[in-house]
């Protein structure tokens, strides 16, 4: 059950889709059920769009092009600003919002809120810095610029395990570049993003510049987007096996695309690392959001002469992680997003322990309402075992020993992913061997996590193409124009 003040909260979101600056029903009035995952209670009905409805989501994007790609920079940044600002009065109920509809303890929501709002303000300072060049080529025949372009309207499709940030990480340097949106957020976690796209229109936002719909039949609504022909940019974050489908819908017109995909993140622990400072990070890079972050870490890959004592003092903070809903005082483990999810935990650890692994402490489903797993480390996970290839996504650490440096760069990048790594040790020059063998995007060296606005997110490998964030965020929505025109000196 809600208190009151959810009630409240949950009654303030809308329910509609917003297209073209208004918020209507769905084509034939069809409504899809948005979950509490701590509970199974219905905590809003809302409208489930159809392929009709994603058309006008688009056209409404295509029409408001001109003039927004045509508005100085100075007015979008100042929007962008004004959404910053809105989104710290209103953090307490986006906090609260995502803690409902996905499940994270309230103090990790409000650090999302934060998180998320960073993109908004980084964003709004880079519009106005958007550059070319010019200059005489080098035969002096003519003089040659080099200006930057808004790509056109684009498409951004979000997942459920971080709401907010996911969506101010795409529409935030969409926007500043000049770019109209079409967004389609998760059906597991669509709340956060329709109350989103009302702060936006608060803003001052105009009409059409950003679309959103909500549906049950992803694939079918997405599709016809896709392959439109005035679509032109595509940016997705999720599973790679979906984004691979993505891809080749995409490649019909040639599409920008950016692509945020699965990771299976190593975390590193040598035996001269600050053991202290590793198990501090390690609580952050595993347990952050319940494990449900493609920079999780996956692998816990710690030389043998210090893995029982880091094993030790894991498993006692592990122990002491109190498991609950989000909203109750001390919550650090709340519920995974659904059963599937649950079940997925428990056959990884099953395998690993059915080939040889120790579970020192959880390793079980929790009994009673709602999708909980217990946090649990396993130890001695021996190669092979099903939990060193597929991501976890569940607040699962799974620690394998190793001997020597070239043991665990190899073990570390024997995956189809690199999102992101992370390192311990005290060493220097090993620190910096490793940012140059790990074949990782990213990488944490003595930190156990990485994510800031300010930073290019994403992988190599089959974790994606493309960056959010940074000052290389706002060129994933620019394209470049080269113009020669003549000496004027001739």
């Amino acid at each position: 059950m809600t208190d009151n003040r959810e009630t409240e909260l949950l009654a303030s979101v809308p329910d509609g889709l917003f297209i073209g600056g208004e918020w209507r029903a769905a084509e034939g009035g069809k409504t899809l059920r948005v979950y509490d995952p701590a509970t199974g209670d219905v905590v809003k009905v809302i409208a489930d769009a159809s392929p009709e409805d994603g058309k006008a989501a688009l056209d409404a994007a295509v029409d408001a092009f001109p003039a927004w790609a045509a508005t100085p920079a100075r007015e979008r940044a100042e929007i962008l600003r004004r959404a910053f600002d809105l989104l710290q009065e209103r953090k307490e109920d986006f906090a609260l919002l995502m803690t409902v509809e996905m499940g994270k303890p309230l103090a990790e929501a409000r650090g999302e809120v934060g998180y998320g709002g960073e993109f908004l303000r980084w964003f709004s300072e880079e519009t106005a810095r958007v550059q070319g060049r010019y200059g005489a080529n080098p035969e002096g025949t003519g003089r040659m610029i080099v200006s930057q372009h808004p790509v056109g309207p684009c498409f951004l499709i979000t997942p459920w395990n971080f709401p907010l940030a996911m969506a101010t990480r795409k529409i935030a340097p969409a926007l500043a570049a000049g770019c109209t949106v079409v967004i389609k957020p998760a059906e597991l976690t669509p709340l956060t993003t329709l109350a989103f796209a009302k702060l936006l229109e608060d803003a001052g936002l105009p009409k059409g510049v950003v679309n959103v719909f909500t549906t049950s039949t992803s694939g079918r609504v997405s599709e016809p987007i896709i392959r439109d022909p005035r679509l032109r940019k595509l940016s997705f974050t999720g599973s790679t096996s979906v984004g691979q489908r993505l891809l080749e819908q995409s490649a019909q017109g040639v599409l920008r695309t950016s692509m945020e995909l699965g990771g299976n993140a190593p975390f590193v622990v040598f035996e001269d690392a600050d053991l202290d400072k590793a198990v501090d990070g390690a609580m952050l890079a595993k347990f952050r959001n319940i494990g449900q972050a493609c920079t999780a870490a996956n692998r816990f890959i710690v030389q043998r002469s210090v893995a029982d004592e880091f094993a030790r003092r894991v498993t006692e903070r592990v122990q002491g992680m109190k498991i609950g809903r989000g909203t109750e005082e001390g919550v650090a483990i709340g519920p995974l997003i659904n059963q599937d999810a649950v079940d997925k935990a428990a056959s990884l650890v099953a395998d690993a322990v059915q080939r040889g692994a120790q579970v020192r402490t959880g390793g079980s489903e929790v009994e009673g309402t709602g999708t909980f797993y217990e946090p649990t480390v396993v130890t001695d996970v021996k190669p092979g075992s099903e939990i060193l290839r597929e991501e976890i996504f569940g607040p699962v650490l799974a620690i394998i020993p190793f001997d020597t440096e070239d043991d665990a760069v190899r073990i570390a990048n024997d995956t189809e992913y690199g999102l992101v790594s992370y390192v311990f040790t005290e060493s220097l020059s090993r620190g910096q061997r490793m940012i140059e063998k790990l074949e990782t995007g990213m990488m944490g060296l003595n930190v156990g996590v990485v994510s800031n606005a300010a930073a290019p997110f994403g992988g190599w490998k089959m974790s994606g193409l493309g960056r959010e964030g940074g000052a290389e965020g706002i060129h994933e929505y620019l394209q470049t124009k080269y113009t020669l025109t003549a000496n004027p000196y001739a």
